[in-house]
C-alpha cells in the first residue's frame, strides 16, 4: 500500500506537470540498430523500377529522449503484436503516454519499432518473387492484421465484441483513435529468433545498461535477449507476455524481473493459461534464487485494467507504481 501511495503521488505530480511545466530534455533523436544488406533481383513488381539491387533489412528503429540530469537508467519500451512504438506515446484519448512520463520521471527513454513494423524495414523479395511467378503462391509470407472484433477480446475490453467488462479502464470513447494505431504484423514472416532480439541486445550494450519493458507479443523478447547476452540488461519488465521462459532459467537468475498482468485475465480463455504458465515460471525462479516477481494488479487493489494497461485511464498511476518498483529493485548505475 505504501508503494502504491508513492506511485499515485508521483503519477499525479507528473500528470499535473505535463500541463504546468515545459518538458525539459537534454537531447532527442532517432537511429537504427542491427540490420544487414541483401542482394535481390525481386525488389520491385513494378516495371518502372529496377528489380535488382541491394537493400538493408532487419534493422530496428529507435527514437529517444534524454532528460536534463537523468535520475535513472534508460528504459527501452517494446510494443506488441499489430502495433508500433505509438503504443507508448500519447494515449488514444489525448493523455500523456509512458514515453513522456518516464522522461519526466528522470529516465532516458528509448521507444522502438519492432523489426518489420512501423519505421523498421521489411524485405519485399518473397512477395515479389510470388507475384512474378518465381515462387509458388504457397510461399507468400504470412501477414496478420487483428480486426476490431477479434482485438476487442484479445485486449480484454470485454468477453466479446461489443460487450464491455464492468469497471474496465480502457477509454473506449476514443476507440477510433486506437484502431488507427494498428498495423499489419509481419512477425511470422521474419527469421527466428525475431531480429528484434539481437537488435535489443546491441541496444542494451550501446546504452551501457537499460531496463527492457515489453508488452504482449514482445513480452518474451527481453528474456530471449538475456539468453543471447546478459550484457547491458539491468532489469526486465514483461507486461502481459504471450508466454514466460521455460527450460533453462539460469540466464535470468540475477536480473531483477517483474511480470505484470492486468484485470479480467481469469475470464479470458486466451490469457488465463498464459498467466498460469507465468506463475509457474515465477515460482521456479524463486526456487533458483532469482529476483523475479509476478504481480496481478487486482491482487494489489488496482482493478479494471485491460491488456492495453499503458493506455488505460489509470495509466499514469500504473507508470508511477512501476517507477517506484524500479527504484526499489534496480541498481540505477550504468555499466562502464
Amino acid at each position: 500500500m505504501i508503494l502504491r501511495n508513492i506511485a499515485v503521488a508521483l503519477a499525479l505530480g507528473l500528470a499535473s506537470a505535463a500541463h504546468a511545466d515545459p518538458l525539459m530534455i537534454e537531447s532527442q533523436g532517432s537511429f537504427f540498430i542491427g540490420g544487414h544488406d541483401v542482394k535481390s533481383d525481386a525488389l520491385s513488381g513494378l516495371s518502372a523500377y529496377d528489380a535488382a539491387g541491394t537493400v538493408t533489412v532487419d534493422q530496428m528503429y529507435v527514437h529517444y529522449q534524454v532528460p536534463v540530469a537523468p535520475k535513472g537508467l534508460p528504459v527501452t519500451l517494446i510494443h506488441g503484436c499489430c502495433l508500433t512504438g505509438k503504443t507508448w506515446e500519447t494515449t488514444p484519448d489525448g493523455r500523456m503516454g509512458w514515453d513522456e512520463f518516464f522522461v519526466r520521471a528522470g529516465f532516458p527513454t528509448y521507444v522502438i519499432d519492432q523489426v518489420g513494423r512501423g519505421r523498421s524495414a521489411i524485405d519485399p523479395t518473397p512477395m515479389n518473387e510470388v507475384k512474378t511467378g518465381k515462387r509458388p503462391p504457397s510461399d507468400t509470407p504470412p501477414v496478420f492484421s487483428a480486426g476490431h472484433e477479434a482485438a476487442w477480446a484479445i485486449f480484454r475490453f470485454g468477453p466479446k465484441y461489443p460487450e464491455v467488462y464492468d469497471g474496465m479502464q480502457f477509454p473506449l470513447q476514443a476507440q477510433e483513435e486506437f484502431w488507427k494505431q494498428m498495423v499489419a504484423d509481419w512477425a511470422a514472416a521474419l527469421p527466428r529468433p525475431n531480429p528484434t532480439v539481437p537488435a535489443l541486445s546491441q541496444l542494451a550494450i550501446k546504452l551501457g545498461g537499460t531496463i527492457l519493458i515489453s508488452h504482449s507479443q514482445s513480452g518474451i523478447y527481453p528474456f530471449q535477449t538475456a539468453a543471447l547476452n546478459r550484457q547491458g540488461i539491468a532489469a526486465i519488465v514483461s507486461i502481459e507476455p504471450g508466454g514466460c521462459p521455460t527450460g533453462d532459467l539460469k540466464p535470468y537468475v540475477g536480473i531483477p524481473t517483474l511480470v505484470l498482468f492486468g484485470d479480467y485475465v481469469d475470464l479470458s480463455p486466451r490469457w488465463a493459461p498464459r498467466l498460469k504458465q507465468c506463475r509457474a515460471y515465477a515460482e521456479e525462479m524463486q526456487k533458483l534464487g532469482g529476483k523475479t516477481e509476478l504481480v496481478v494488479l487486482p491482487e494489489i487493489g488496482i482493478k479494471g485494467n485491460s491488456h492495453m494497461l499503458m493506455q488505460d485511464r489509470n495509466s499514469l498511476e500504473l507508470a508511477g507504481w512501476l517507477v517506484a518498483w524500479l527504484n526499489k529493485h534496480v541498481e540505477m548505475k550504468r555499466q562502464q
